[in-house]
C-alpha cells in the first residue's frame, strides 16, 4: 500500500466507480489519522494509495482534521474534483488497528479484496473496545507507572504509590471516554488526583521522592511523543500540523502542572506538610526487571497485536538500552541520537522486509527517549520554586533531547530509507 515505487494507476481500476474509490481513500485516511499517524506519513500514504486507484489526491492534514481533494488521474483541475473536509479528534496510537488498516489497503490494491469489501473491513475496525480490552488498558496504566518507578530504582513504597496512582488514572481515563466534559479536563484532574495521593502518603505515612513519583504516576499522559512528532513535522515542512501538535503538547504539560499545583495548594490549606526525600535504594537487578515490565506495559498501551508484542517489547527495551549505554560512553544527547537512529533504521527495515508498518518498531523504540517527563519536571520546579533559572535549565534540557531525537530520526531514514510511509 504505502510503497513509494510505481505510482502509475492500474488500468483495471478505471472500471470501478469514481465515487467508490474516493470513499475508500477517505475511509482509509480517517482510520490512519485515528491511529496517530503523523502528517507527513499520512499524506504520503494517501497520495500513494490514491494514485494506485487511478486518483490524484491533494491531502492536507492536521491533528484535528483533514482536507482531501480528488480528481481522476490525468484530468484537468476543476473538471470533476471532489473535496472532503473531515473534522477528527487527535489520534491515539493503536498499532494493531494500524497494521490491520495497512493489510486491508494492500489487499485492495493487489486485487485480492474488492473496494466494497475493503470499505466494509475498514468500517469493522470502528467497533468499540471490549471489556477485556478496557481492563487491559487500566492494567497497563498501573503497570507502566509502577515499572517506571522501578526503573528509577525508587523505594518499594514509592513504587507502590506510583502503581496505585496508575490504576486510578486508568479508571479515570475509562470514565472520561464516556463523559466529553470530563475528557476536556482529564489531564488536570488526573494530575490533581495523583498529586493528592503522593502528598497525602508523604505527609501521613512516610517520606517519598515527591516529584519523581508524581511524574512516574502520570507517565502515560505525558506528551513526550507528541512533542517529538510535532518537531518532526516541523522539520518536514508540515508547519501547520507541527505547530498545532506542539501547542497541544505544551497545553497538556501545562494542564498536568496546574493539577499538581492545585493539589499542593490544597494540602497547604489542610495544614499537611509532605516529607520529601531523595533515595534510590533498589539493587541493579531491579532495573532489568522493571525494564521488561515497562516494555510489556507499552506493548499494551500501544495496543499491539498479540503476534507483535515481542517485537514491540524488544524495540522499547532496545531503544532504552542503546540510549543508556551509549550515553554513559559519549554523553546523554549522543545516547539518545544513536538510539533514535538505530530504532528508525530498524523500523524501516521491518517495514521493507516484513511488509508491515514500521511504526510497530519505531514508536515503542523511541517512547522511553521522549522528553515528556523532563518538560513536566522543569515546569513543576519553576512553579514550586518560582525560579526562572531552573525553568530555563529544564527548557534547554528538553530542547537538547528533542534535537538529538529528531537528528536520530532524520539520519535513521537516510541510513536505511523506507519504502513505506507508515
Amino acid at each position: 500500500m504505502l510503497s513509494r515505487m510505481d505510482t502509475r494507476p492500474p488500468a483495471d481500476r478505471r472500471s470501478t466507480p469514481y465515487a467508490a474509490r474516493v470513499e475508500f481513500v477517505v475511509e482509509l485516511a480517517s482510520h490512519l489519522h485515528a491511529y496517530g499517524t503523523t502528517a507527513q506519513r499520512l499524506e504520503g500514504a494517501l497520495v500513494s494509495v490514491a494514485s494506485k486507484l487511478g486518483l490524484q489526491c491533494e491531502p492536507w492534514s492536521n491533528p484535528t482534521g483533514m482536507i482531501l481533494t480528488f480528481r481522476e488521474y490525468g484530468q484537468r483541475p476543476g473538471v470533476q474534483d471532489i473535496t472532503r473536509v473531515i473534522r477528527l479528534s487527535p489520534g491515539e496510537n493503536d498499532l494493531s488497528r494500524l497494521s490491520e488498516a495497512d493489510r486491508i489497503a494492500d489487499a485492495v490494491l493487489d486485487g485480492s479484496m474488492d473496494l466494497d469489501a475493503g470499505f466494509a473491513a475498514l468500517r469493522a475496525l470502528d467497533r468499540p473496545p471490549t471489556r477485556r480490552a478496557r481492563a487491559l488498558q487500566v492494567f497497563a496504566y498501573m503497570l507502566s507507572a509502577g515499572a517506571l518507578a522501578g526503573l528509577l530504582r525508587l523505594p518499594w513504597l514509592d513504587i507502590g504509590v506510583a502503581a496505585v496512582n496508575g490504576l486510578l488514572l486508568g479508571l479515570l481515563v475509562q470514565l472520561a471516554e464516556r463523559r466529553p466534559r470530563t475528557k476536556e479536563a482529564l489531564e488536570a484532574i488526573a494530575a490533581t488526583v495523583a498529586a493528592f495521593v503522593v502528598l497525602g502518603v508523604a505527609a501521613l505515612v512516610a517520606p517519598l521522592n515527591q516529584n519523581t513519583v508524581i511524574i512516574a504516576s502520570l507517565i502515560v499522559l505525558l506528551p513526550g511523543l507528541a512533542l517529538t512528532n510535532a518537531v518532526n513535522e516541523l522539520t518536514s515542512q508540515h508547519l501547520v500540523s507541527g505547530t498545532a501538535r506542539f501547542a497541544g503538547a505544551a497545553t497538556t504539560v501545562l494542564k498536568l502542572a496546574v493539577g499538581v499545583v492545585v493539589a499542593v495548594y490544597c494540602m497547604r490549606l489542610l495544614g499537611l506538610e509532605p516529607q520529601v526525600r531523595a533515595w534510590r535504594p533498589q539493587p541493579e537487578w531491579m532495573e532489568w526487571v522493571a525494564l521488561a515490565l515497562s516494555a510489556f506495559a507499552f506493548a499494551l498501551l500501544f495496543r499491539a497485536a498479540r503476534r507483535d508484542v515481542p517485537v514491540v517489547m524488544l524495540a522499547a527495551a532496545g531503544g532504552y538500552l542503546i540510549s543508556r549505554f551509549a550515553g554513559e560512553q559519549w554523553g546523554h544527547q549522543a545516547g539518545i541520537f544513536l538510539a533514535a537512529l538505530a530504532v528508525t533504521a530498524a523500523g524501516n527495515a521491518f517495514a521493507r522486509w516484513a511488509h508491515r508498518p514500521g511504526a510497530i518498531v519505531r514508536l515503542p523504540g523511541i517512547i522511553m527517549l521522549v522528553p515528556g517527563s523532563t518538560s513536566l519536571r522543569g515546569l513543576l520546579t519553576l512553579l514550586q520554586q518560582q525560579d526562572m533559572e531552573a525553568g530555563q535549565d529544564a527548557l534547554l534540557t528538553v530542547l537538547n533531547i528533542l534535537a538529538a531525537l529528531i537528528a536520530g530520526l532524520l539520519f535513521g531514514n537516510l541510513l536505511l530509507p523506507t519504502r513505506r510511509n507508515l
